[in-house]
Order: structure tokens, then sequence, then C-alpha cells
């Protein structure tokens, strides 16, 4: 997407939070003996990828003002992500999330503080029209003062012209109820994000296993164009709105390391190829690329710009 007037490749808006993956492969959270510190959170996972990629992310997020708000700002400056907006507060410490290593999707205990403390002061209507993509996710709408924020914000971008986007990463332990968590998306999808779900996220969301098409379908009836629907070990398919839909096979991989970040790191490929204007299928297949790249390593994307540097 070219506009030379926008030098925000994307904004990110959402959670930062130190996640703690378990050593131990295959063991659920009441039988891991040790954790091992990261940096996480869906849209910080994003930010960094695409630092990676050598574009220009912004991540809007708030911490605490104590040591794991120093590893955060420390990690995000080390690839290159702005934290300007990144707000510390005093009365919250920063959110630390328990995770399962597995390499299926893993489970999860989630220690919320700071995370959700982020407010409209941080996110400026100049800055929004500097922003190509505003991208969000389904976590950080799950609680206020976030929600309001983001919502409010998101029409804001939509109306000064970014494009947008969301990770719907639905988990009912982070909602009140499901009927709340469907009415926030459907204002979000107001403004025609492109989404990306997966298999597990539709099966929590609506409490069933729904066909395929009919995931598309509910989609689109609110008017979303772009819908990506990951299926983990089978690939992915893509859906827009009356065009045929578009299904990839997943990359084989001889073993996989860790589940935790595939999601983010395969939306973090689509939305780099999206930027440098290729058509949707090749974003699927850099999306894909990059999502076997992170299931063969533990935390993060590894730091090398020669393979980065392949994937167009």
């Amino acid at each position: 997407m070219k506009d030379n007037t926008r030098d925000i490749d994307i904004l990110c808006v959402g959670e930062v939070l130190i996640d703690f993956i378990g050593h131990q492969t295959e063991v659920p959270i009441n039988k891991t003996s040790d954790y091992h510190r990261y940096l996480g959170g869906s849209p910080a996972n994003v930010a960094m990828n695409l630092a990676r990629l050598g574009l220009a992310p912004v991540l809007v997020a708030t911490v605490g003002n104590d040591g794991f708000g120093d590893y955060i700002f420390k990690k995000l400056h080390e690839v290159g992500v702005h934290t300007n907006y990144i707000k510390k507060i005093d009365h919250k410490p920063t959110s630390v999330i328990f995770v399962s290593r597995t390499a299926h999707t893993p489970d999860f205990i989630a220690m919320r503080k700071a995370d959700s403390y982020i407010s409209e002061k941080q996110i400026l209507k100049k800055v929004l029209s500097k922003t190509k993509i505003y991208h969000t996710t389904c976590f950080a709408l799950s609680k206020k003062p976030a929600q309001s924020t983001i919502l409010k914000k998101a029409e804001e971008a939509f109306n000064v012209g970014c494009k947008l986007s969301i990770d719907i990463n639905y988990d009912k332990k982070l909602w009140k109820s499901r009927d709340e968590a469907l009415r926030v998306i459907k204002a979000y999808c107001k403004f025609n994000p492109m989404v990306k779900i997966s298999e597990d996220d539709m099966f929590r969301l609506f409490e069933q296993t729904l066909p395929h098409q009919e995931i598309f379908n509910f989609f689109h009836a609110i008017d979303i164009d772009i819908v990506c629907l990951t299926l983990g070990s089978k690939g992915v398919k893509l859906s827009q709105k009356g065009e045929k839909v578009i299904e990839l096979p997943a990359i084989k991989i001889d073993r996989v390391q860790d589940a935790t970040g595939a999601g983010d790191a395969f939306w973090s490929g689509f939305l780099f190829a999206y930027i440098k204007n290729k058509p949707v299928e090749k974003c699927l297949e850099v999306a894909l690329q990059l999502a076997a790249l992170k299931l063969q390593n533990v935390g993060s994307l590894p730091n090398n710009r020669t393979l980065f540097s392949e994937l167009l």
C-alpha cells in the first residue's frame, strides 16, 4: 500500500507483557517445574517482527514502572520498535502470562495488571494520519479502559484513511461474557479491518465447530472484505468477499519447538507483504514462511536479516 505521506507502517495497539514459557515440552502448567522469560503480547510480537523485517512499526501499550517494564523497553529498543507511545504507570505492575510449551495451542494463565490501562492521550490524531495500518487484538479489547480507547481510535484511524487489522484471538477466560466479546468485535469490524482468526479461536467464540464457509459468511455479513483463517498444520484459507477462497498448505517442518507466537508471526508476514503491495496469495506465502520459522524457535523470531530478506 503506497502512501509516501504515511511513514508509520503499522500502529500496534494493545498488550505488551512478560511471557513465562514452560521449559518442559508438552507438559501442562500444573506440572511445569520451571519457566523461561520472554517479551510477549500479540501486538508487541507483531511490532517486533515487522521491525526485524525492516519496517517502521509503533507500539502503543502500557507497562508498570518496574523491572519487567524496564526489560520490555530494553527488548523493544534492541529490535527498533518505537516506544514513545508506551506509558509506564506506578499503580499497577507489568502484566505477566504463564504459558505451557507445546506444538499445539498453548494453555495460559494471565495475570493482567498494567496492560489494559491504555488512554486516548497515547494515540494522537496526527500519529494516525501518518499511519498505514492500525492493528489490535481481541485480547487487548477484552478489558477497559483499553477497550474504549481502541474502539474510539479505530474510528478516528478509519476516518483519516488507515487500513485496519485485528487478530481475533478470543478466549473466554479474558472476557466477562461471550455476548460482550461479540458486541465489541462487531463494533471494531464496522471499520472493515483485515481479520485474522484461527480454528481454535472460532471454536472458542462460537462454542462449536463450524464449517469454514460459515465462518467466512459470518464476517462477510458484517461487511468484512478480507478474512484469513489459519488451520495450524493444515495451512490457511483466505476469503475475499465475492471471490473464490484461496487455500494454501502449511510448510512442513521437522520438529516444532514452540507454537507460542506462531499466529503473530504468520500475521506479521501477511501484513509485511501487504504493506509491500503484494497480492494476497503472496501475502499468504510470506505469512506461512514466517510462521514456520517461528515454530522452530522458542520465544521470539531470530534476528536474522538474511533470512528475512529472502521472504519476498
